[in-house]
């Protein structure tokens, strides 16, 4: 009897050792709990060899996409300062899903559902499990499904199955990079040769990436991309950061330039926990634009309470000027604070 499969057990994240036998840990999936690794039960270990064996003999470089056992896997296989040589598999969910069932607030929703009619970067920042790549898929297949066009996604690995056709006019091509870090300028340089309407990076990890996918959300496509960060501020201040080192002084002009929205997830007992910023469209005097601008980019938090505060004071119908967070014209206003969805 060689026991059950692995794929059975409620993991996020898998810890197995790939060159000598060694107890595999996991991390069970609990929602806004404290969580603390646990030993996979001895039922499993048949599995767990398997497993191990098939890494060794398909996953050639430190990150890989793996399907095993009719479930997909993101591999991330790393050597520890004595030699040991370990994975990090989590469960990948290849059904892209609906952007109407994630929970967000229906005021935001309407909102983040618009952004597909714009250009500029959409940022999504947050930790590790928070739900930032299954919001951006989501995102780009509702934009490719309704207002059409091509898209290239970007990532390494590839989590959720976007290639193909999305409605009636909209076709997805996915690319994963090669190459190391370097590889992600190189995709995204490519990508711009195939007129996309949309892109979608996994992750700002270079100076040249990030110059690049700045050069795109300033030239007429919507980009979006996925930050690790603990605030909206430290996704900015990032991004800056990386720009800087490509692009140099006036790197803080660009990404005013091209921002869009940025969105912070946290992941709590009850859903996801999301801070917002969303600039006006064709609106360079945009306050949040200006704080970018004059790298007062610490105070934008600032800007959003004292927003949130005059908006419980008076009605979004009679709001005038622009707002961190306000929606197109004709619908509610959201407020630009910390919002559950």
């Amino acid at each position: 009897m060689t026991g059950p499969s692995i794929t059975e057990l409620n993991f996020t994240d898998l810890y197995i050792r790939l060159d000598d036998l060694d107890q595999a840990l996991y991390l069970p999936r609990q929602k806004g709990r404290l969580r603390h690794n646990l030993p996979v039960p001895p039922e499993y270990r048949h599995s767990t060899d398997t497993l191990a064996n098939y890494i060794n003999s398909h996953v050639q470089g430190v990150d890989a996409g793996i399907q095993f056992e009719g479930v997909r896997m993101r591999v991330a296989r790393q050597t520890l300062a004595d030699d040991q040589v370990w994975a990090c598999l989590r469960k990948i969910n290849t059904e892209v899903p609906d952007i109407d069932k994630l929970g967000f607030a229906p005021h935001v929703l309407s909102h983040l559902k618009s952004l597909g009619a714009r250009d500029g970067l959409i940022l999504i920042s947050g930790s590790t499990g928070a739900g930032k790549t299954t919001t951006a898929a989501s995102l780009l297949h509702h934009f490719l499904a309704h207002y059409g066009g091509t898209a290239v996604t970007i990532e390494d690995p590839a989590e959720y199955y976007l290639k193909g056709r999305h409605g009636d006019g909209g076709f997805c091509f996915q690319v994963e990079v090669r190459g190391g870090d370097e590889g992600w300028a190189d995709c995204l340089k490519r990508a711009l040769r195939w007129a996309p309407r949309y892109i979608f990076v996994g992750e700002i990890r270079t100076a040249k990436a990030a110059e690049q996918l700045l050069r795109a959300a300033t030239t007429g496509h919507t980009v979006i991309t996925t930050v690790h960060s603990g605030a909206i501020e430290e996704a900015l201040m990032g991004l800056q950061q990386l720009a800087e080192m490509s692009m140099g002084p006036g790197a803080e002009n660009i990404i005013a330039s091209g921002l869009t929205a940025v969105l912070h997830q946290t992941m709590q007992a009850t859903g996801p926990f999301i801070r917002y910023v969303f600039t006006e469209e064709n609106a360079p005097g945009d306050p949040v634009r200006g704080l970018i601008r004059d790298k007062k980019i610490g105070m934008i938090s600032t800007y959003i309470e004292r927003t949130a505060a005059r908006l419980t004071q008076t009605s979004a119908a009679t709001q005038n000027g622009p707002t961190a967070g306000k929606t197109t014209p004709g619908t509610p206003t959201p407020p630009p604070q910390a919002r559950r969805i």
